[in-house]
């Protein structure tokens, strides 16, 4: 038998007649691989410039940011990924998130919850948070006048970072601001709560139907329209919304997933120069535990028994030997005491160096012994302000101890529990023993029977 490559041999095997085809075919069947697979995202061998088709907020992100210093960087795609899932924005609809009042906890939670809720029903546009003030001399009288929102907060750092994650919002100075508004501005109020019978469930319940508020926000503006004979929302008909005070501590924080649970609160980072007197206390707290011999280990302690403290919370006894005990046990002979009441720190201070030699100091008298400069700076800030440099030297502490249901005290504690698994940070585990960054005390049994969903709806 002839062939073009020559005569085959009586003897060669039938298999070695047919191996050029196979291996022909093989070659093919690679270049077709080749050539497809540089048709497909992420696949291609020999493309350098390829772009992913895919949106900015779905694309992989880095897991290995640390997201529990009181200055971590904003990470804006979950708050983006929630922006873009949003298909019903109203424009017209303006949300103002000013009716807080008391400490920073409380305040917070409650501008980023109105945010939130807004962000769900569809606002296109936001007025600039205000802070109210309360007195010095009773802490219990929540509801003095207003400061800007700088009074705690970076409002560039929060305008522009909303900006880039939501650019469907518009941020605006005050509500006379707001485009075709009506002067005097009239404000409508409204409780997510009440926008449903809800079974008669108890008002300070978790709201457990955010996923159907949108729809139900949407009926409460066709309906009031209508009832009313309104004109119907749109940029030339804008509706300022105003919820009432204490719409804090309902919204399920994880909905959104852990991702957006630990980054949301990143956009209210407190101003540089509080930020800085706060780190420079740290440092001094550093140095004053090297003198304790603690190798510049500290022990972070909140102390709240200040006058508007509840009853039914640990009481000074209790707290200080739950405290003492956990910090002796961390072996760590430096402690800093945040508190407002001047004459229960001292009595903690002298405890402490009773019981173990531990050294223990407050921010006034830390400052005192390391910069009056910055003493000065801090005793011209308010006593809510002053709470700002505890909350930088607590969450920078090495381990810290709280008490719940102190907001300030869950919030410190959830934002060190950030640095457990960053992004997929896990819901902190009420009552147990803390996360080994961070424990509360507190009487978790009445949490089962009467207590606000806090751990549940606080953003870290």
């Amino acid at each position: 038998m002839k062939t073009k490559m020559g005569l085959i041999s009586p003897a060669m095997s039938p298999s070695l007649v047919s191996r050029p085809r196979g291996v022909l075919f093989l070659v093919c069947l690679i270049s077709l691989v080749t050539i497809w697979s540089c048709r497909l995202p992420k696949l291609c061998l020999y493309e350098s410039t390829y772009t992913s088709p895919l949106p900015s907020h779905q694309q992989p992100k880095p897991t290995n940011v640390d997201l529990s210093h009181p200055d971590s960087p904003f990470v804006s795609w979950p708050l983006q990924r929630v922006c873009h899932e949003q298909t019903s924005w109203k424009p017209g609809l303006v949300f103002i998130c000013d009716n807080n009042s008391g400490g920073i906890g409380n305040i917070r939670n409650y501008i980023l919850t109105c945010l939130r809720y807004g962000i769900e029903a569809g606002a296109t546009g936001l007025v600039l948070p205000r802070i109210r003030t309360r007195s010095e001399k009773n802490l219990a009288d929540l509801m003095l006048d207003y400061q800007p929102f700088t009074y705690f907060f970076d409002e560039e750092h929060f305008r522009t970072n909303l900006q880039k994650a939501c650019p469907q919002i518009t941020v605006y100075d005050n509500d006379e601001s707001i485009p075709n508004v009506q002067l005097p501005v009239k404000v409508e109020k409204v409780r997510p709560h009440d926008l449903g019978k809800r079974g008669g469930c108890d008002k300070r319940d978790l709201n457990k139907h955010v996923g159907v508020f949108d729809k139900a926000f949407a009926g409460y503006l066709d309906r009031t329209e209508q009832e009313f004979g309104w004109l119907q929302l749109s940029e030339m008909n804008p509706r300022p919304v105003r919820f009432p005070w204490g719409v804090q501590f309902e919204w399920p924080t994880w909905k959104d997933g852990p991702e957006f649970t630990a980054t949301f609160g990143g956009l209210l980072r407190f101003r540089e120069d509080i930020l800085a007197l706060g780190f420079r206390a740290r440092g001094y707290m550093r140095e004053f535990a090297k003198k304790n011999g603690s190798a510049g280990r500290y022990v972070g302690l909140h102390l709240r028994t200040e006058s508007d403290a509840l009853s039914r919370w640990p009481d000074f006894g209790n707290q200080t030997e739950a405290y003492l005990t956990r910090a002796e046990a961390t072996g760590i002979k430096a402690a800093y005491l945040a508190t407002g009441n001047k004459t229960e720190a001292a009595k903690l201070v002298d405890e402490a160096d009773r019981r173990s030699g531990m050294g223990v100091v407050t921010k006034h008298d830390l400052l005192a012994q390391y910069s009056k400069e910055d003493l000065l700076m801090l005793e011209a800030l308010t006593w809510d302000q002053q709470a700002l440099i505890d909350f930088v030297v607590l969450t920078e502490s090495d381990y810290f101890l709280g008490i719940s249901p102190s907001s300030f005290s869950m919030n410190v504690a959830l934002k060190r529990h950030l640095k457990t698994e960053g992004l997929y940070t896990r819901p902190w585990k009420i009552g147990g023993d803390g996360d080994g960054r961070s424990w509360l005390t507190g009487r978790f049994e009445q949490y089962w029977d009467d207590w606000l969903y806090m751990y549940e709806s606080m953003w870290p």
